[in-house]
């Protein structure tokens, strides 16, 4: 029995990457999967490719809220599974205290948090006469750790994991069984991280490889992590498997966020083993 047979899932920003991996996991587990984007040619390809239905949506309007809502409504009667994917890092990406543009920190919050609150409200209105479902915020490892040259997305991500705790006690404090939890990814090695490394690395003077490298170096586990470890993570907040787990997060970055004094002890181990010291 797949864990979401007869359920239905709203995964927004569902055209690429993580967003298209999440609900191919969910489509996969069972679930009859809605995806939207505002890349409508990808989407209509996709929905025709895999069996989703797509329906073109800005995440910061309301309006295309309302509209989405209706659909999912009309077409299924319900939704048991929202995904908050849709987000964005900012056209200015290295955007560091003294140089971050303040009109490129507002589209950064609108779509990475008024996005998911407009998208909990829509949720929460489509579950409510259930009682019951589940909804998953996209945040970031960004969200844990200070981001200095990641600012404005450091903050809105934190924001999404601050909204995340406040959505899952206001539908407790309401008697409904409607969980809210948030996956934190962490470095997965895709398009959008090649490209964001890529700014880092022109403004450092070294290659995109070095980049890499030393952000291998950095990962415990010793890997890149790939959108489909963070769709496992959606599928299991989705599930019963969660049934009691709500307002918590989960990060999946092979332990960098939490053993974050592993890179310095594993230089300084390296570090003694060249030492005549450690000769004999």
């Amino acid at each position: 029995m797949r864990r979401l047979e007869g359920r239905v899932a709203l995964v927004t920003g569902g055209a690429a990457g993580l967003g298209l991996a999440i609900a191919l996991r969910l489509k996969a587990e069972g679930a009859a999967v809605i995806i939207t984007d505002l890349q409508r040619d990808a989407g209509e390809r996709l929905a025709t490719e895999h069996g989703f239905d797509f329906i073109e949506q800005d995440v910061t309007s309301e309006p295309d809220w309302d509209h989405v809502t209706a659909r999912v409504d009309a077409a299924h009667g319900r939704l048991d599974i929202l995904v908050n994917n849709a987000g964005y890092v900012g056209s200015h990406t290295l955007g560091n205290p003294e140089n971050t543009a303040i009109q490129d920190m507002r589209k950064v919050l609108q779509v990475n948090v008024e996005g998911t609150l407009l998208g909990c409200r829509a949720g929460i209105a489509l579950m409510r006469h259930r009682g019951t479902g589940s909804i998953v915020n996209i945040s970031s490892v960004a969200s844990e750790t200070a981001t200095p040259f990641l600012l404005s997305y450091g903050a809105a991500k934190a924001a999404v994991r601050h909204m995340t705790k406040s959505v899952a006690q206001y539908c407790c404090e309401q008697g409904l069984r409607i969980r809210c939890n948030s996956v934190h990814p962490g470095n997965a090695r895709t398009e959008m991280w090649d490209a964001n490394a890529q700014q880092i690395a022109d403004a450092k003077g070294v290659s995109l490889e070095d980049i890499a490298t030393d952000t291998m170096a950095r990962i415990p586990m010793g890997s890149f992590q790939t959108p489909d470890d963070m769709a496992a993570a959606v599928a299991f907040f989705a599930s019963d498997d969660s049934r009691n787990i709500t307002g918590t997060k989960m990060i999946v970055d092979g332990g960098r966020t939490e053993c974050d004094s592993y890179h310095l002890s594993n230089r300084f181990r390296q570090a003694m083993l060249a030492s005549p010291l450690s000769q004999g």
